[in-house]
């Protein structure tokens, strides 16, 4: 069988449409594209296919020319995991369902999904593995078909059967035979089979956005009953349930992958293979399935996945990463965000990465942001944040940042949000500091993932700043050591520093530490800019170090043996590629197992933790990204993409000419910082 990211190879299929959306919607049409069809209006003839819509009302148009023409037809669903909104709400799909033989919703005709769930062996160790990975992450990142909930959100105490309404009238609900008795049935046999138990209704997306109705409304509340519309995630819901009844929902395909044996009165894909309680069985289905191989077919195997990133089929993996990003930026956002502190070169970069859901407001002052926010969220830059502000974010760049300082007013390409602290001050619990803590609990996938990212940025190069440049030539002999400089005045030296805080200290106590070694000592690219304070004239380096080295941190920490800092983040840097790392301040990677530490480190940080565990928290589960190439939210992995190749956006011809003015006040720095 090929492999799911394959694109259909030699010419395209002519794929004849009779309905609108296929010519409207520029995803499907593109995903159909890299499926090997050509969209196409007019008359089939031999060899060519009829695209329909799954089961929808204007799928009779192309069946009826199918069948006229003698034409096979393809029907086009969307796949399991769709979007963050709905797609009346106008959200594309980040993946299809393409059936020559039926839809995975209607068992009278045996789709391309139950063939394969019949019959395909479903023993590749590799494939189930991946299953079983992938449905773990679901279930971490609270992901399902439409993504438009909070994860913490709250649900009904626990101890309840969850039932689980449907649209009225909808495919799925016509083609297992049943309708608004069904639902009934299923209500009463819910309140039957647990009758000391409350049971939660839970309302459907499209149902609670107007667009259309359910089969329960608020005439079957009592004092057992309840109606539940919040958006809430499914996996927190299956969490709280003794029991799950559906008719033929994909909650209840879900509810399989969170441990549930679901009760279920219709006949959707995942009813008849061992895994349900089947009140109205499919007499054909006997065959016993496990879970991963259930998930396997139905997510792995049949659906097309897009990147929009790199606009090509991809595989569930990749979807997951895109998926995850899209909805982590949704559930931040929504709300909207007043912020304060940011100067103005920064708004433009604030605004498309955090105003896509709702424009940002900016503030200079945080009471008037308090008094205008009206439900929205208070950002704060990190560095302009009161030490303490309950119920305030700080925001502060990510740790792949760009090509080019931040001082030299280049956009981020990545940022993230705190509402704890922030990562580089040690005084005060961060949500950093919690993802790190908890990183040894989460899915062993995500471990990976994180061990792939590392792999991706040592062979790409790639680093905070991207400044390029090579490692000098003629290094001392010997064990090397690296010593980066810091701003002196940078928050991180201010908080996470005690009696070493100058870049002279730095290097006297890394000289009083390693009498025979070589020192080299790489100044900060702001500080020799003129930017920024912490300046080591060279004769003094020199009384201390062996070298003064400049150019590509990457290239110097792959030249040396160890690493001594305050808090810098090229330690970070050298961590990530290996190299010992030896901390006189308390950054954020201090105190878990990973470093020589000289400083005491919060007792907060008692375990010790793995790299993968450390590098997942840092650049893929704390900072947000943007892709500049589609002006979206993106995973990790894009960014380290457009780093390496150079696709990042550049300041405006205005920013670079602001950028020379301010390296020549640079003593007025604090006016645009």
């Amino acid at each position: 069988m090929a492999s799911d990211t394959d694109k259909a190879a030699g010419t395209p299929r002519r794929l004849f449409v009779y309905n609108g959306g296929f010519l409207t919607q520029s995803r499907v049409r593109r995903i159909l594209e890299l499926s090997g069809y050509a969209i196409k209006l007019g008359a089939p003839s031999d060899g060519d296919m009829v695209g329909v819509w799954g089961q929808s009302p204007t799928s009779g148009r192309g069946e009826k020319i199918a069948a006229r023409k003698d034409a096979p037809i393809l029907r086009v669903e969307d796949a399991f995991l769709r979007s963050v909104l709905p797609g009346r709400a106008g959200s594309d799909p980040i993946g299809l369902h393409l059936d020559q033989n039926g839809v995975h919703f209607d068992p009278s005709t045996p789709c391309d999904l139950e063939q394969m769930l019949a019959t395909h062996p479903l023993d590749d160790t590799a494939l189930l593995n991946r299953a079983r990975d992938a449905a773990a992450r679901l279930k971490a990142l609270h992901l399902s078909k439409y993504n438009n909930f909070e994860p913490d959100a709250e649900v009904p105490a626990p101890g309840y059967v969850l039932v689980i309404d449907q649209t009225r009238g909808d495919a799925s609900v016509t083609a297992s035979k049943a309708d608004k008795a069904t639902f009934q049935d299923m209500l009463i046999c819910a309140m039957t089979e647990f009758p000391g138990s409350k049971v939660v209704i839970k309302t459907h997306p499209e149902t609670v956005l107007g667009h259309r109705d359910g089969y329960f409304d608020a005439s079957v509340e009592d004092g057992r009953v309840r109606l539940f519309a919040d958006p809430v995630s499914p996996w927190a819901l299956f969490e709280g349930a003794v029991a799950v009844y559906t008719v033929s929902s994909q909650m209840g395909f879900e509810a399989i992958y969170a441990g549930h044996k679901p009760r279920v009165f219709g006949q959707p894909f995942y009813a008849g293979w061992g895994l349900t309680d089947d009140r109205s069985p499919v007499a054909c289905r006997e065959r016993r399935l496990t879970r991963a191989q259930l998930f396997a077919a139905a997510m792995i195997l049949y659906p097309k996945w897009y990147d929009p990133y790199r606009d090509a089929l991809c595989t569930l993996e990749q979807a997951i990463d895109t998926l995850e990003a899209e909805a982590r930026a949704w559930r931040d956002d929504h709300l909207g965000w007043v912020g304060v502190g940011m100067r103005l070169w920064k708004r433009r970069a604030m605004q498309q990465v955090f105003g896509q859901q709702r424009r940002m407001i900016f503030e200079e002052d945080l009471g008037r942001a308090m008094a205008r926010a009206e439900g929205r969220r208070v950002m704060v830059w990190a560095g302009k944040a009161p030490d303490i502000a309950p119920g305030i974010a700080r925001v502060e760049d990510g740790f792949l940042r760009s090509r080019g300082l931040g001082a030299e007013l280049v956009p981020p390409l990545s940022l993230a949000i705190d509402d704890l602290g922030i990562y580089y001050d040690p005084t005060q619990p961060s949500r950093l500091e919690e993802l790190i803590a908890a990183s040894d609990g989460l899915p062993q996938a995500e471990h990976r993932r994180a061990e792939k990212l590392i792999a991706q940025i040592i062979r790409s190069g790639v680093s905070k700043y991207n400044l390029g440049g090579d490692a000098p030539p003629d290094l001392p002999r010997g064990r090397k050591i690296l010593v980066p400089g810091q701003v002196e005045d940078d928050a991180s030296i201010r908080k996470g520093t005690g009696a070493v805080s100058t870049n002279l200290a730095l290097l006297q106590a890394t000289r009083a530490a390693n009498p025979d070694a070589a020192i080299l000592y790489k100044p900060h690219p702001d500080v020799e800019a003129g930017l920024r304070a912490g300046a080591v004239a060279e004769a003094d380096a020199l009384g201390v170090a062996d070298a003064v080295v400049r150019g590509d941190p990457v290239a110097l920490i792959r030249a040396v043996d160890a690493v001594w800092t305050m808090t810098s983040a090229l330690g970070f840097e050298a961590l990530l590629r290996g190299v010992p790392v030896t901390c006189l301040g308390v950054p954020f990677y201090a105190g878990w197992g990973l470093t020589e530490d000289q400083m005491e480190t919060p007792l907060r940080r008692g375990g010790d933790v793995r790299l993968s565990g450390l590098i997942h928290a840092a650049l893929i589960g704390y900072p947000r990204y943007f892709d500049p190439v589609t002006g979206a939210p993106c995973p990790v992995e894009v960014i380290v993409e457009r780093l390496a190749t150079g696709a990042v956006s550049r300041p405006s011809a205005g920013l670079r000419a602001l950028s020379k003015v301010q390296g020549m006040l640079a003593s007025y720095a604090h006016l645009w910082r």
